[in-house]
């Protein structure tokens, strides 16, 4: 090889592996590796961006609410358009669509009135891509569009719709439904959709937590929060390992496992914080409100109050009527509901409650949006847009404040290059300073709403509003 030969054959080497450094992280699953929200191959992240600031691009996608994932050249996003229930990729550097696949079903089935049938975030390992469609079922393609294998679900009892994401960890797919009734943990052969095992839940009403893969001495856990108690379950059996108690009646967010190697989790729901807790009234007093006597109490029967404002919820088998057993179980739940931010410890084994829980905080406690850990401290933020930032060694608050963007938070917040990025329902997005004494560094309204978790990899940033996708660098 000539001089020149040389010098071209080193320029494309090098040119290479600044193309590989530029493009060298994955955000493989909701909130990124390990679910952690914590920026991948990032060493620089912008405190001020917006629909006119600091975009690489952005591009129109159908509506939809799961968060956008990202492996190779390719982002995964799952959407609705026209009642068709849609996988999609989209080119990392351009944000235009590489393919779309439809998603067959039987029926839609009921959401929330600001759920989206789209709601479950896709994971994929860079060869495949998995998205969850309610009881339409589970979905796995190829990265490049190519139909692989599809798992029928359901009927899912609740009608707020599916909101639970999928992880791959190793060779399966780690899925949990938690509905009002056949309640499941599951672990699915990545290759081939066959069930490895499958772990009964029916002790767990609707739940939205997106399971955690904790690992701990070398052996991998499954960990999942919901209602009153977080649970371990062996990833090789799914039999369950451990429990903490003390959670509230229903959760929506995810745990995190920090860079300390502990546990970070909480769950919030009405009625579980001190002062305004709910409370009902013994059955053999609310049973008058049984009109023709049939032994259970239809919607039309009840006056008004908290459980007629949570009657599909109660009337978990949906045959029609509140029996007894379900009122009871409900009124128990009331009673032992905690909303709180807690940190446990690993190692645990059986019933650790007393054990293994490290601290517990009930101060602002967040609804949907999961906690985040970043750097020794643990941030979260509450609808009304209150953050907290808590010491991850002791759950002692160092500040606790309102942001300037108030509202309901859906979005997770996710941290990177000292950032704090948050967004709220409103599309309301603000960067803190990720200190003790946190700082507000900037804000932006992008005017439309925003359900999906940010992305932060390869110094980029991006935001899936309700009708866009941003890329910010």
């Amino acid at each position: 090889m000539n001089a020149p030969s040389k010098q071209i054959a080193l320029y494309t080497a090098l040119a290479l592996l600044v193309l590989a450094s530029a493009r060298g992280g994955d955000w493989p699953q909701f909130r990124g590796p390990g679910g952690s929200g914590v920026a991948v191959n990032s060493s620089s992240l912008p405190a001020e961006i917006g629909p006119d600031q600091r975009v690489v691009y952005k591009v129109e996608v159908p509506p939809g609410h799961s968060s956008p994932v990202i492996s190779g050249e390719k982002i995964f996003l799952t959407a609705v358009r026209d009642q068709k229930l849609l996988t999609m990729a989209l080119d990392r550097g351009s944000g235009k669509t590489l393919w779309e696949v439809e998603a067959p079903y039987e029926k839609l089935e009921a959401i929330h009135g600001i759920g989206s049938h789209a709601q479950p975030s896709p994971a994929t390992d860079g060869e495949r891509v998995v998205s969850l469609f309610g009881s339409a079922g589970l979905f796995c393609h190829s990265v490049d569009g190519k139909p692989l294998w599809h798992v029928k679900m359901g009927h899912f009892n609740n009608d707020f719709g599916c909101g639970t994401s999928p992880i791959i960890v190793g060779d399966y797919v780690v899925l949990c439904q938690d509905h009002d009734t056949d309640s499941f943990l599951t672990a699915i052969d990545k290759r081939t959709g066959k069930t490895a095992w499958r772990t009964d839940r029916s002790e767990f009403p609707r739940n939205y937590c997106t399971p955690v893969l904790w690992d701990v001495g070398g052996k991998k856990q499954i960990v999942v929060a919901a209602t009153l108690r977080i649970v371990g379950y062996d990833f090789a059996t799914g039999e369950e390992m451990w429990t903490v108690r003390g959670l509230s009646r229903a959760v929506c967010m995810t745990p995190v496992v920090g860079g300390d190697g502990n546990l970070y989790a909480a769950g919030w729901s009405a009625g579980g914080d001190a002062g305004e807790r709910i409370s009902l009234d013994p059955w053999d007093t609310a049973k008058a409100a049984d009109k023709n006597q049939d032994g259970a109490l239809a919607r039309d029967e009840l006056p008004n109050g908290p459980v007629k404002q949570r009657y599909s919820q109660i009337d978990r088998d949906k045959i029609g009527g509140i029996t007894r057993g379900e009122y009871d179980y409900y009124r128990g739940l009331f009673d032992k509901s905690r909303n709180v931010v807690m940190a446990i410890k690993p190692g645990a084994s059986g019933e650790s409650t007393n054990t293994h829980l490290l601290w517990e905080q009930e101060k602002h406690v967040p609804f949907c949006a999961s906690p985040l850990y970043y750097e020794g401290r643990v941030f979260t933020v509450k609808d009304g847009g209150i953050v907290s930032c808590l010491d991850a060694r002791t759950g002692k608050p160092t500040k606790q404040a309102r942001v300037s963007a108030g509202g309901d938070y859906f979005a997770s917040p996710v941290a990177g290059d000292g950032k704090v990025y948050l967004v709220s329902e409103d599309g309301k997005l603000t960067v803190l300073s990720a200190e003790e004494s946190w700082q507000e560094l900037g804000s932006e309204d992008f005017g439309e709403p925003v359900y999906a978790t940010p992305a932060l990899v390869d110094n980029r940033i991006y935001l899936r509003t309700a009708g866009h996708l941003y890329c910010f660098e």
